[in-house]
């Protein structure tokens, strides 16, 4: 190790303030990008600050435990971040009132979809239990699928990495299938998405229109919810039978 590695190494590990500022930083960079290049699909800020702080942590030879020891704090924000879909929400109280049947038919569709599509896919290929069991929970945010892949024995990191790629996905990919099935009704391409691609894809809908977003929030709950209730009993109905 050279002597600046040593010293970027060294600086990093006695000051977390550092890791949380990179990962700020970089995902300011991120959104800047997006925004100059017209917000494209492909130009996802998730995607981006992803690829910008495993280079720098990379060129500073700093290893990712030590790296995520300090920006760790971030996450924590994400608690906060969710709720604050509350807002959105409260706004189009009366909309979401009257989707009713369009909400359950929303999840009736896309929970066991998601499950099913990725999980079917996979066991055709021929992947492993755990690692079908790791995919199960995929469309559901982190902090919930982390959870139900640990309960239904699958890999908790594999989990991880496979949510953050659907979410990524579904992000660019679901306003441009939208376009592509001419969907006009902003409350149908936001469930749609948030039940698909969660967090970062309820992210991206909100960018669209505050109705979008506060569908995908709605979706990206109820899924949660409805998946890490029925998914874990699901599992232990089908291994028990």
């Amino acid at each position: 190790m050279s002597r600046l590695d040593h010293i970027a190494w060294t600086t990093l590990s006695e000051q977390p303030v550092l890791e949380i500022g990179v990962t700020i930083l970089a995902f300011l960079a991120a959104v800047r990008l997006a925004r100059l290049g017209g917000n494209h699909p492909l130009l996802n800020p998730t995607l981006i600050a992803i690829l910008l702080v495993a280079c720098l942590i990379k060129a500073a030879g700093v290893p990712y435990a030590t790296y995520l020891r300090g920006a760790g704090f971030i996450a924590f924000l994400l608690g906060p971040a969710v709720v604050l879909l509350a807002v959105p929400l409260y706004r189009q109280t009366r909309l979401i009132r009257a989707s009713g049947p369009l909400i359950l038919a929303a999840l009736a569709v896309g929970l066991p979809a998601g499950v099913l599509s990725a999980v079917g896919i996979a066991w055709a290929l021929g992947a492993s239990p755990a690692t079908l069991l790791s995919l199960a929970p995929k469309s559901v945010t982190a902090g919930i699928a982390v959870g139900i892949s640990e309960a239904i024995g699958g890999v908790p990191a594999l989990t991880a990495v496979l949510v953050i790629s659907t979410g990524i996905t579904g992000a660019i990919l679901g306003p441009w299938l939208g376009r592509r099935l001419r969907l006009r009704d902003d409350r149908v391409t936001g469930l749609a998405i948030g039940i698909a691609s969660h967090g970062i894809g309820t992210a991206r809908a909100l960018q669209m229109s505050e109705v979008a977003g506060a569908f995908a929030g709605l979706g990206m709950s109820l899924n949660g919810i409805l998946t890490a209730t029925l998914l874990p009993v699901t599992i232990h109905l089908f291994h028990g039978s």
